[in-house]
């Protein structure tokens, strides 16, 4: 059977290179695992009422100067499309912790700046955040895994940014 579209390293018509017996365990385990950390790490912003998406931007906004950031930088940053971005950013301004400007040098553009209100939001939540990650996730790791780990995800995050430029 000819295939229309052949992933990467695979030539048309040719069997697909599956996944060997540990390649599979691989992948499934860290699925299953980055899924329910996640979600895991979600629950615990409840108190809060915050969404992990929510927590991302403000995060990025806390550290950016003047706590403002354009819109599309920050929807690339938090690893959000622009529609999701726009979306989350009418719920956290109905929550008052941020706002939106007009860019005085880009009538179509926006930036998207944290509120005293987002400030204390995010200064409330981060040490029950960090307390979670480091329980659900750092203190599981020996300081080789970690080091191992950053190094994986550097090299697979570096390959999918370069891959969708």
């Amino acid at each position: 059977m000819a295939l229309e579209k052949t992933p990467q390293g695979q030539k048309s018509g040719s069997e697909p290179n599956w996944l060997t017996p540990t390649e599979m365990a691989a992948w499934r385990r860290y699925i299953v695992a980055s899924r329910r950390l996640i979600e895991a790490l979600d629950t615990d912003l409840d108190q809060h009422d915050l969404s992990m998406a929510d927590y991302e931007i403000l995060a990025q906004l806390s550290d950016a100067p003047d706590r403002r950031m354009r819109m599309a930088e920050l929807a690339e940053i938090a690893m959000l499309s622009r529609s999701r971005l726009s979306h989350r950013m009418k719920v956290m301004e109905e929550a008052g912790w941020v706002r939106r400007e007009a860019c005085p040098d880009d009538k179509r553009g926006f930036f998207a700046v944290m509120t005293a209100k987002g400030w204390k939001a995010i200064v409330a939540a981060a040490p029950d955040h960090v307390a979670s990650v480091r329980t659900r996730f750092v203190d599981k790791l020996s300081k080789a895994d970690q080091v191992v780990l950053a190094e994986i995800f550097e090299r697979v995050g570096n390959d999918l940014r370069d891959e969708i430029k």
